[in-house]
């Protein structure tokens, strides 16, 4: 279409000329004493407009002949430009392919062109953040080599640039050097340097995803637990791990807050810093439990810790790992002393709908020993010694039944109990 209408134009043009030249009778007389000179009036536009082209394209000649020595310092300085940005790539490639030497080498050749580039008064928009980043590979190079004195010079070199107000650069560039120097002291076993980095972060960044990760990290290696927990459930919140793993990392460090207690007050203190998520995972309420018996404590207030676990065994058989089940099961027997006539009748309710559970046959015939049963303690224990298969729980099992014994003076059933306690090494 376009080419249609500079194909009409064009014919225009010449049917006009055309016309103007073709009819065109005037003339133009110079007279330049003692001469005379006729000229067609066609002909004095001709000359007229070639002269006009002749200037024009002397003049952009006399302009391009007078700007060859800024073309050419134009030319030198995207030279070097084009060098520092190699010399950058170049260093991210070898940090990458783990050449370390050869990465710090070329991030300071990096810097050098661009201190040759501001010497020659190159203005580059990036300059900053190009020597912030310079500085940052030649950091990161000097800490994979170990060089911790070359690391901290060019770390804070990159602070320092990065912290230059008159210079327009994003704040990104910053906060990430802060970011990797927290990384570096994690690395160095030093998570009080790490967490002082992280805290010089601004409030949005430090609620960034990497920054919690590494405040996590900080917090554990300080012993922090309560805060690294704070973090634990921020991850979780903001979806950084899988279900699976945010739960394990926040059961571990709940279980970890319940060991640091010890005292009562202490456990109860742990306890309520927990949110109701925690208090219900069966591991934590179990370990919670376990040390509250160990410091002797409030063994009511334990067992109601373990009640929601409780719950979920027996509305499940399997709903708890074996390993889970021994262990609520050893929280249950050590507070048999003291128990309650709920949970004798949770117990007992348990063990006649799963009459076949070892775990529970052993509980039921703990607390009938306590409670005096003889006859129903025996029977019920020498059935859950027949099907324990945790190493423990089937001696303590057999110990029972051989004091038993010995109560009723049957020394040959004792002798028997003792036997098959002292095998605990070759029961499966």
């Amino acid at each position: 279409m376009r080419a249609a209408i500079w194909l009409l134009a064009l014919f225009a043009v010449a049917a006009a000329v055309a016309l103007f030249a073709g009819n065109n009778q005037g003339t133009i007389t110079v007279f330049w004493p003692p001469w005379r000179v006729d000229l067609s009036l066609n002909l004095v536009l001709v000359i007229l407009l070639l002269t006009f082209v002749l200037l024009h394209v002397a003049l952009r000649a006399l302009a391009a002949l007078f700007s060859l020595p800024t073309q050419a310092r134009h030319w030198r300085l995207q030279q070097k430009e084009r060098m520092l940005h190699s010399a950058l790539l170049d260093a991210m490639v070898q940090l990458i392919a783990g050449r370390f030497s050869r990465a710090r080498k070329a991030a300071q050749a990096a810097l050098t062109q661009e201190k040759t580039l501001a010497a020659l008064g190159a203005d580059l928009p990036q300059a900053q953040q190009v020597r912030v980043l310079s500085h940052l590979l030649a950091a990161e190079s000097a800490q994979a080599l170990q060089d911790k004195a070359a690391r901290d010079a060019h770390l804070q070199q990159a602070l320092n640039e990065s912290a230059d107000r008159t210079v327009l650069a994003s704040p990104e560039t910053r906060e990430g050097v802060q970011l990797r120097a927290a990384r570096w002291a994690l690395d160095d076993r030093d998570p009080t340097a790490a967490l002082a980095r992280l805290e010089e972060l601004p409030q949005g960044a430090q609620r960034r995803t990497l920054a919690l990760r590494l405040r996590l990290k900080a917090a554990r290696q300080d012993r922090r637990t309560v805060e690294a927990l704070d973090t634990a459930r921020l991850l979780a919140k903001h979806r950084a791990f899988s279900d699976a793993a945010a739960q394990s990392i926040v059961r571990g460090l709940a279980t970890e807050l319940l060991t640091g207690a010890h005292d009562p007050a202490q456990l109860l203190r742990a306890w309520s810093e927990l949110d109701a998520a925690e208090r219900q995972m069966p591991e934590v309420a179990i370990h919670a439990a376990q040390r509250m018996v160990a410091l002797r404590g409030d063994l009511a207030l334990a067992r109601g810790w373990l009640l929601p676990a409780w719950e979920r065994m027996v509305a499940n058989p399997r709903g708890l790992g074996d390993a889970l089940r021994v262990k609520l099961t050893r929280a249950l027997e050590a507070g048999l002393d003291s128990v309650d006539a709920d949970w004798l009748a949770r117990i007992e309710s348990a063990q006649r709908n799963n009459p076949r559970d070892a775990n529970l046959q052993y509980l039921a015939g703990m607390a009938c020993m306590k409670r005096q049963l003889w006859g129903k303690a025996q029977q019920l224990l020498t059935q859950a010694g027949l099907g324990l298969q945790d190493p423990d729980l089937y001696r303590r099992a057999w110990l029972a039944l051989a004091q038993l014994a010995e109560a009723r003076e049957d020394h040959a059933q004792a002798a028997d109990a003792w036997k098959r306690a002292a095998q605990i090494d070759n029961t499966p």
